[in-house]
């Protein structure tokens, strides 16, 4: 989507809904393909995750999926990279990507050497080669390159819970997102996506109550599109509501059931899975 010629599928649209008080909904993307990646670019997506942590996607295949992305000009290409490393952070922008979530985030070092391979000197210490960046961003400023594209770190842990405030601290951090699975085993819980049990409740209000003191976004994982609205009228701004690898299986488990006539098939509304 374009207005006035400018490219509106980029971190500057995500921003700009932020700062408006508004939520961004998006999707993750786990199967290492683009034309799934291309379908979910569909009106209210306001951003698609390409997962490399814990989805099936490498850097070629990411690469692919970004353009086409791109190419639907209506949803934000960013990507969780596997690892809190520089190069790692560093080469998805280079590719183009318009923001990382950085998981197992626990202190705010390890915030602060995420947020530095996003921004370029003084601001960071990302290296200095936009292969493809500055072709997708029409620039080669750093101003505009680094400290356009967005940064999320991701608490995990009970140290990270315990230290969010600092992490929130961070100068440069756009957000923290909660992965509710992978918090619930760092408190040691069975990992689910929809926790009651009042430690994780507590942890994921501790962390939504440091962003909004210092003034960044909260995201959250989350598994249909009731518990996503759930959240953002809780407060979260940065809110995944499905993935590709959960919508596959609900699609036609809910047909094998009308063929068989039964409801057991694979529901949607299903919160179990991963981050």
């Amino acid at each position: 989507m374009r207005r006035g010629g400018k490219r509106m599928n980029t971190a500057r649209s995500l921003r700009e809904k932020f700062a408006r008080g508004e939520t961004a909904f998006g999707v993750w993307a786990a199967l290492p393909d683009a034309f799934a990646a291309e379908l979910m670019c569909v009106g209210g997506v306001d951003y698609i995750c390409v997962d490399q942590q814990h989805g099936l996607v490498d850097y070629r295949e990411m690469v692919e999926m970004l353009r086409a992305i791109e190419g639907r000009r209506s949803a934000v290409p960013v990507t969780r990279v596997p690892v809190n490393q520089a190069w790692i952070i560093g080469k998805v922008l280079d590719a183009g990507m318009q923001g990382v979530v950085v998981p197992m985030v626990s202190n705010r070092a390890e915030a602060a050497a995420a947020v530095a391979a996003c921004r370029y000197s003084p601001r960071g210490n990302r290296s200095f080669g936009p292969v493809r960046a500055s072709m997708v961003m029409n620039s080669r400023d750093v101003a505009v390159m680094g400290d356009s594209v967005l940064c999320f770190v991701m608490v995990e842990t009970r140290e990270g819970v315990e230290k969010v405030d600092e992490i929130a601290s961070t100068p440069g951090l756009d957000g923290i997102y909660v992965g509710p699975a992978d918090l619930a085993l760092g408190l040691g819980l069975q990992p689910d996506l929809d926790k009651e049990e009042p430690e994780h409740v507590a942890a994921v209000e501790r962390i939504l109550a440091a962003c909004k003191k210092h003034s960044i976004v909260p995201g959250i994982q989350c598994g249909n599109g009731k518990a996503a609205r759930k959240q953002a009228d809780r407060g979260f701004r940065f809110v995944t509501f499905t993935k590709d690898s959960s919508l596959l299986p609900a699609a036609v488990g809910k047909e094998v059931a009308a063929i068989l006539g039964t409801d057991t098939g694979v529901k949607q509304t299903s919160q179990k899975g991963y981050t």
